[in-house]
């Protein structure tokens, strides 16, 4: 079994930036794909962005592109993401997620990741 513990969320104002982070525990995660989420109440869990076992290659909504940055440190078993310019509609609980598979891809369906963290609120406003 692998542990996500996220970090780092809060409340800002629209245009500050935010880094969560997210630590695994429980098995080396260093050959899997990791990602971010994010869901608001009533909305499916929409992907975020998504780093592959190296960090070689990255992937990214298009409602982020640009602003958000994911990068990991597999030495600590840690990803994070990096959220810069704010807006309100950035707001949501964001979970980092795992594949457990052995793909050099970056799903978008959430249905492909196995594990997941708690969860940690993010809350822009205006």
């Amino acid at each position: 079994q692998v542990q996500l513990v996220e970090s780092g969320g809060g409340s800002v104002q629209a245009g500050d930036s935010l880094r969560l982070s997210c630590v695994a525990s429980g098995r080396p995660v260093n050959s899997f794909t990791m990602a971010w989420f994010r869901q608001t109440p009533g909305k499916e869990r929409e992907f975020v962005g998504g780093i592959t076992w190296n960090g070689g290659r990255t992937n990214y909504a298009d409602a982020v592109k640009g602003r958000f940055t994911i990068d990991r440190d597999n030495s600590k078993s840690m990803v994070y993401l990096e959220m810069n310019s704010l807006k309100p509609e950035d707001t949501a609980v964001y979970y980092c997620a795992l594949s457990w598979k052995p793909i050099v891809t970056i799903p978008v369906s959430s249905n492909e990741y196995t594990y997941w963290g708690q969860g940690t609120q993010v809350t822009v406003s205006s």
